[in-house]
């Protein structure tokens, strides 16, 4: 049960957030909220967009589905790509309709793009992404690096290919620097401060029984 002093701080209408580790308990405490306080249970879970995978990425059950409204959780085609860019399209609605929402999920990306603005950047044609693809499986990061800018090449991780790149792809598709931009990006959907953020932690050692249990579940279910 949720700790009633906790309960009392997120009144009834200021947006809640929940982020935290795998089988941490993120879920459950959303649809406690919900069922004691009201509102939307709102995904951000990259995977649990996804139509075909309820058990694998452990999205909530019919049951539960049931006990609450949810929204932005399998409502996505298996073999569909879909970006954090989408997410924010779709989450754009709920947010502005009448019920709380109740944003959980694992992947930081949304969060980061929700809270923080995300730059709208055009998508990457194919014939770039395979070119770029082509570079890095001949190992040449750094044919890609020099022909980045300096601002870019001091901002991003030059060690992590795929940082490298997205900022590659960025350039020879529009023509500007991913800086360029990232320094255009349009103000967040929901800036941090007008949330009540919160972020479960856990032992290592309970988080490993629980997905000990979780796997076995998974199996015994299909």
């Amino acid at each position: 049960m949720m700790n009633k002093s906790l309960l009392s701080t997120l009144g009834e209408t200021r947006p809640v957030l929940i982020a935290g580790a795998t089988a941490s308990g993120k879920s459950a405490l959303a649809l406690e909220i919900a069922a004691q306080l009201g509102g939307v249970i709102v995904n951000a879970d990259a995977l649990q967009v996804y139509s075909g995978w309820r058990i694998l990425t452990a999205r909530p059950s019919a049951k539960e589905e049931r006990r609450a409204p949810h929204a932005l959780y399998g409502h996505v085609a298996n073999h569909e790509s879909y970006s954090v860019g989408d997410w924010l399209r779709d989450i754009g609605p709920i947010l502005s309709a009448d019920k709380r929402p109740i944003i959980v999920g694992g992947t930081g990306l949304y969060f980061r793009a929700l809270t923080e603005g995300l730059a709208d950047i055009p998508p990457i044609p194919a014939n770039i992404r395979a070119q770029s693809a082509g570079l890095l499986s001949q190992g040449g990061l750094q044919p890609m690096l020099e022909d980045l800018d300096d601002e870019t090449r001091a901002q991003i991780d030059v060690q992590n290919p795929m940082r490298v790149a997205r900022a590659w792809e960025v350039l020879q598709a529009t023509g500007q620097s991913i800086r360029s931009w990232q320094a255009r990006t349009p103000p967040p959907l929901l800036p941090l401060e007008a949330c009540h953020a919160l972020h479960l932690t856990s032992p290592v050692d309970w988080l490993n029984d629980r997905l000990k249990r979780r796997f076995d579940i998974m199996i015994a279910e299909g």
